[in-house]
């Protein structure tokens, strides 16, 4: 199968597949500067956590090659502040900006624009490439947790939602590919829908069976007894193991406890917040109410009709069974094991790019 690639960097041009468009048209679209990779990322033309923090490492690695001499460190900010306003939620996207501001940062003074460009590309090439090594790993620490039964997705946590290969559906196609054999139920997502277009459209391309279901059909299909686990992914996952995700997750945990399936959450160190305590200090972005009052430009609702719009919900840590990082598995709730997962990834990228190994 010809792997899913929802961004291309080449020669210094940055390109998006348009995920609006999907799965009836594979377009690209191309960027040149924070304010489109801004505007790209907040009317989803990319989504998802992971693609979201390196999309915007390269937009702003773009917007350098207009910055003035004498004035980087306000034209960065400024760059930095566009990008970093387009979604709230997920945490990649001011992780990624950080990288690059500590790569700014540690050019000095005397940087002159040409070259501050230069170390950003270089920079958020190595984002990107990090991601879809962590995303390989990631799936395969949690390949061995799918024993038994079918598995259930909510949302899109595939290669459209990172750099490549995915987060949930990483961990789905390495157990696949390691010879376990099973099916997937995914939902579909609503209001934006991603689980219909863009998490079947991924595994009918990976070949793996999936039956799509609409949101309210979960609790039937968890009580039927043929899913052995729940595996999502995760827009910022906080100090003390709370998980937001797309809005229906929180739902979809309660269900996973009652019928006594296990709850797994695949989260990329990148996408866990050791500087938020809890999931009451997550952000929650509210989204337009044509979301929820049209579909594909059509009015579906009545006229008038007021609309409540979050694009996500938190999980409480007391719901997830485990959280499966790069690093390995940690239990869920394990503020310690998340702490030391983290821990171990960034002393993983410095040795990666110290003197000898770049």
């Amino acid at each position: 199968m010809r792997d899913v690639k929802p961004i291309l960097w080449k020669g210094g041009r940055l390109e998006l597949l348009d995920q609006r468009k999907l799965p009836f048209n594979e377009t690209y679209i191309e960027l040149r500067g924070a304010r489109d990779t801004a505007r790209a990322i907040r009317s989803m033309v990319v989504r998802g956590a992971p693609a979201i923090g390196v999309t915007a490492a390269f937009g702003l690695a773009l917007e350098a090659a207009r910055f003035r001499d004498g004035h980087l460190h306000d034209d960065f900010e400024r760059a930095a502040s566009v990008l970093l306003a387009a979604r709230p939620t997920a945490v990649n996207l001011r992780w990624a900006l950080e990288r690059l501001r500590a790569t700014a940062a540690a050019l000095g003074e005397n940087v002159t624009p040409e070259s501050l460009a230069r170390a950003l590309r270089r920079q958020a090439l190595a984002l990107y490439r990090e991601d879809i090594a962590a995303n390989r790993a990631l799936g395969a620490a949690g390949a061995r947790l799918l024993s038994r039964g079918d598995v259930l997705t909510h949302c899109n946590a595939g290669a459209l939602a990172t750099a490549g290969y995915g987060t949930a559906i990483g961990v789905i196609r390495s157990a696949w590919s390691s010879g376990r054999r099973f099916g997937v139920y995914a939902t579909e997502t609503r209001p934006f829908l991603q689980g219909a277009r863009l998490t079947a459209w991924e595994l009918v391309k990976l070949r793996i069976p999936v039956t799509l279901i609409t949101d309210g059909m979960v609790g039937a299909v968890l009580a039927s007894g043929k899913v052995g686990a729940v595996v999502v992914g995760t827009d910022r996952t906080a100090a003390n193991g709370d998980v937001a995700n797309k809005i229906g997750t929180y739902t979809i945990a309660v269900l996973a406890r009652r019928h006594g399936v296990p709850f797994y959450v695949a989260a990329p160190t990148s996408s866990i917040d050791l500087d938020c305590a809890g999931g009451d200090d997550i952000p929650i972005e509210q989204r337009d109410a044509d979301e929820v009052t049209h579909i594909r430009g059509r009015r579906i609702a009545s006229e008038g009709v007021r609309v409540f719009n979050p694009a996500f919900d938190v999980t409480p840590a007391e719901l997830v069974t485990a959280i499966i990082t790069e690093q390995g598995v940690v239990r869920g709730g394990d503020r310690k094991g998340l702490a030391r997962a983290v821990r171990a990834a960034q002393l993983e990228r410095g040795r990666s790019t110290s003197p000898g190994r770049a």
